[in-house]
Parts: structure tokens; sequence; C-alpha cells
């Protein structure tokens, strides 16, 4: 899956959105269960919608701290990785970091939108002369009506696979 290339095409295409967010269902298993669909944004950015329904909610009938945070995470690293080739570039995250704002009674929104000079300023340029560099990725999350539940800042290790010691 070319993931940038896919993500570009989703963005028009409700036939790629659906072949995009399949394949990351497919990728990404422990993810498939939450229902998150991911929509591209035309002015660039990653949208995902985390559904209001029964294995995302807590206790108290609210959206659950760890799908808001999962859906974060989903969020920022595809935000990052529509401006780096997955095949040149390793993402890990680093650290996650979560500020919860309001109790969200309804389907909410993940939205981060780096742009591609912030990427190439902070992670492609800084490659060139070290190992790795850390990349951090703020998401802002929103409910139907638009209220700020919450706001994941994410920590990405960012690595050339020339530089990976482990086996994949």
């Amino acid at each position: 899956m070319n993931l940038p290339a896919l993500l570009r095409a989703a963005r028009t295409s409700p036939w790629k959105r659906f072949l995009l967010n399949q394949g990351l269902n497919w990728k990404i298993p422990f993810n498939s269960p939450h229902g998150f669909r991911v929509m591209p944004m035309q002015e660039g950015g990653i949208r995902v919608r985390i559904p209001w329904w029964h294995v995302n909610r807590n206790h108290i009938k609210g959206l659950h701290a760890c799908a808001l945070a999962t859906g974060a995470e989903l969020c920022s690293g595809l935000s990052v990785l529509e401006h780096l080739d997955p095949a040149q570039y390793r993402l890990i995250m680093a650290s996650l970091h979560m500020e919860y704002h309001k109790q969200a009674k309804s389907m909410a929104l993940a939205q981060c939108a780096p742009t591609a000079t912030d990427i190439q300023a902070q992670v492609i340029a800084p490659l060139a002369a070290a190992e790795s560099v850390r990349y951090t990725s703020t998401v802002e999350v929103h409910d139907v009506e638009g209220t700020h539940i919450a706001t994941g800042t994410i920590i990405w290790q960012v690595k050339k696979w020339g530089s990976v010691r482990t086996k994949v």
C-alpha cells in the first residue's frame, strides 16, 4: 500500500477513502474494533472520526479516554506519514500525552495538519546530520457540536530505515 499516494487520492474519491480505511483496518488490526474512519482533508492534514458506539464508551456513557487517545495517535501518525515515505522512514511513537477538557457525549473528530514545510524543516533536514529525530505533533479532538474535548501531544521518533538496528 502506497500510503502517501492513497491519502492524496482519498481526499477527493469516496472509493479511495473506502480502500484506505479497509487497508488501515487490515494493517492495524488493533484499531479495527473502534470503527475509526480516516478522512484526509482537502487542504491537507488528516481527520479521524471516532464513532459514538458501545465499544468506545466508558462506564458513564462518554467516549472512553483510551478511544480518544488511540484516535489522536492514528490521526497524528497519518498526518506525518502523508509527508514522509514509509518505505524510507520508520515512525515510532515515543510519547503520548492527552489533556481532557470535557466529557465527550457524542461522536468526536480528531484533527492534525502539519505542513510539508514543517516536516521538511523539523524531520527531513535534521535527518541529514542525525541518526534519528523527534517530531512533536498536536492533535485537537472536538465533538460534533465543535466543543474542544481533548488535546493530544504525540512525540514521534523518526529514523531512516538504514539506521534501524532491529529486524522487522
